[in-house]
């Protein structure tokens, strides 16, 4: 086998995802990429989209697909919920956060749901985390659950207060990181009295 083509593998084997970008800036041939797809070396995923044919299949690899190929997107709501293991809530949709004037990731699958946020709201919270062999934008839980307060309208507040006493009950996030995004989201006096009850509780 050609050092470009060993290059590529251990690219897929170390990210997990490979982009045709990455064999681009490793500096080897797209050409190679539908070689090693025709041998069966590699699993074509999507449209610039491969990774090894024995890697271990994730339910959470529609995640890391999605994010992999949106840029600058961040898993949210009911997807950062299922990731943190804050719901109970079944979703074939992935729930991915973009900037405000973003343009909107095109998807023939998996289905994307797309929510728009600016400034803090956006940028506060994300933690990168390895899923299904790729590194993955996910907003940690508090801020996952001062989200679900904002958009209550589109989630549901039973939701919302689920993923409330899930985090607080598991001792996921402290009452000031709760606080603090609740007031990132704008959604501090909609929270109060339910920080305050499970608080005292």
């Amino acid at each position: 086998m050609s050092q470009q083509a060993e290059r590529i593998l251990e690219l897929a084997r170390s990210k997990g995802i490979l982009r045709t970008r990455d064999v681009d800036s490793a500096g080897a041939s797209r050409a190679l990429l539908a070689s090693l797809t025709d041998e069966g070396r590699l699993l074509k995923l999507g449209r610039g989209l491969y990774t090894l044919p024995d890697r271990s299949a994730s339910e959470y690899e529609s995640f890391a697909e999605v994010t992999t190929r949106s840029g600058s997107g961040v898993l949210c709501l009911l997807s950062a919920l299922r990731f943190h293991d804050l719901t109970t809530q079944q979703s074939s949709d992935v729930w991915l956060a973009i900037p405000h004037k973003a343009r909107a990731p095109r998807f023939d699958y998996p289905p994307l749901r797309v929510v728009r946020m600016s400034g803090p709201a956006m940028t506060e919270g994300v933690e990168i985390a390895d899923l299904a062999g790729a590194q993955v934008r996910v907003f940690s839980v508090a801020k996952t659950v001062a989200d679900c307060f904002k958009f209550r309208n589109k989630i549901g507040l039973d939701v919302a207060l689920e993923a409330l006493r899930e985090a607080w009950n598991g001792k996921r996030a402290t009452m000031d990181e709760l606080w603090r995004y609740a007031e990132i989201c704008r959604v501090a006096n909609v929270m109060r009295p339910y920080l305050e009850a499970v608080g005292a509780a």
